[in-house]
């Protein structure tokens, strides 16, 4: 772990929230919180990749890195990829980290939890989780949950994602936070991967990885960022960053 470059990737078609890296929060696109956010962190340079001009001179506007990639990449990841060689043909560096564009309330440190698990030339791939503390979303497809058993205080090791509640019996269930911390290594071998199986019927990219025999750790935290999918959650996060600038 020498060298982390953090990815930030964001497309303009959304279904649930059309254009939404650049919906307004607190007077300033949603694209450009996130950015901030991932600076904040302080463990890399930080660059949104992105399929539209418009996001491009929003982010340099803001005095951001931004690059343009092809707008019919299949998932997110495989932008990351086309931007990891667009930014870093040589290889410096050697650790990538997903930050999803939707996160404008997340908290940096979490951010740089992420990349620690590395050290541990085991691990191919770092996410990160949160204990699930409201019934209703236990049995919510559209929260996804993490399967894992304990390796270390504060991290699981991943052997399972979901949309339904699991695993069964008392304990405690865990709620996937979208964000990943690759080796770049990982990163190239995964997106050449054909999808997976379980990756289908779950609609759930990183059981490709999973499949394909990759080891996913998990670190879990305190603090559920706010990923903003609907109208709703963009008025959720615009009343978090209201009370922020006033306190």
């Amino acid at each position: 772990m020498s060298d982390p470059l953090v990815l930030i990737p964001a497309r303009l078609a959304a279904t649930r929230l059309p254009n939404k890296p650049l919906a307004d929060i607190a007077g300033e696109p949603m694209i450009i919180h996130v950015w901030r956010r991932a600076v904040e962190a302080g463990i890399g340079p930080v660059v949104v990749a992105t399929d539209t001009p418009e996001i491009v001179q929003v982010v340099e506007a803001a005095g951001g890195l931004a690059v343009l990639t092809r707008p019919d990449h299949p998932s997110g990841s495989d932008r990351l990829a086309e931007a990891l060689e667009s930014i870093d043909p040589e290889g410096r560096h050697d650790v990538v980290v997903n930050v999803q564009g939707d996160l404008p309330t997340i908290d940096p440190a979490i951010i740089g939890a992420a990349v620690v698990p590395l050290s541990d030339k085991t691990v191919d791939i770092v996410t990160l989780c949160a204990p699930i503390t409201h019934p209703d979303e236990a049995d919510n497809p559209n929260v996804v949950k993490l399967v894992g058993h304990e390796v270390a205080p504060g991290r699981l090791r991943a052997l399972y994602f979901t949309r339904a509640r699991a695993p069964y019996g008392p304990g405690p269930l865990w709620h996937h936070i979208g964000l990943y911390a690759y080796r770049r290594k990982a990163l190239v071998r995964f997106v050449a991967l054909p999808p997976g199986e379980l990756e289908t019927r779950e609609k759930l990219e990183q059981l490709r990885a999973l499949e394909a025999g990759m080891r996913i750790d998990a670190v879990i935290v305190d603090d559920l960022p706010l990923g903003v999918d609907t109208p709703e959650d963009l008025e959720r996060a615009r009343a978090v960053m209201q009370r922020r600038r006033l306190n």
